[in-house]
């Protein structure tokens, strides 16, 4: 079986995370964390900065490694490195996504999630239960 090997953002803003829908593919029209397949070379950080930067066309500092998925799709296993992140300025731009939304806890489960990332809910909710101040990382421990 295909192996790939991807980066995902989960980008949060106050007490809500941003989650995009894909326009495109075998999985057109579900949602997914932003982020893309790592370049050869790359670690996941640089990987995440660039893809972010692609698909949204913004800057994001990565505050913290949230989780890596191991996920088996019927075509392939899916590696996704999953890091909690801010946006340097507020602007976003969808270049390759359908939709997008900012989603507080309770609306986490109100779109339909790639399986891969649906796994990611109750680690995300974990973390918008912190106050936004305290979800920089400082003193936190990584969740594995």
């Amino acid at each position: 079986m295909k192996s790939i090997e991807v980066v995902a953002a989960i980008i949060r803003k106050g007490d809500k995370v941003f989650a995009t829908q894909r326009g495109y593919g075998e999985w057109k029209d579900w949602w997914e964390w932003p982020g893309g397949k790592m370049e050869p070379g790359e670690t996941p950080e640089e990987a995440l900065v660039r893809e972010i930067r692609e698909e949204l066309d913004a800057e994001i500092d990565i505050r913290k490694f949230l989780h890596t998925v191991e996920w088996d799709y019927p075509s392939f296993h899916l590696t996704m490195h999953c890091f909690i992140c801010s946006l340097q300025k507020e602007a976003l731009h969808l270049n390759e996504h359908e939709s997008a939304r900012w989603l507080a806890v309770d609306e986490l489960a109100s779109v339909c999630w790639l399986p891969a990332d649906l796994i990611l809910l109750p680690l995300i909710e974990k973390e918008l239960d912190l106050p936004a101040e305290d979800s920089d990382g400082v003193g936190d421990t990584p969740l594995a």
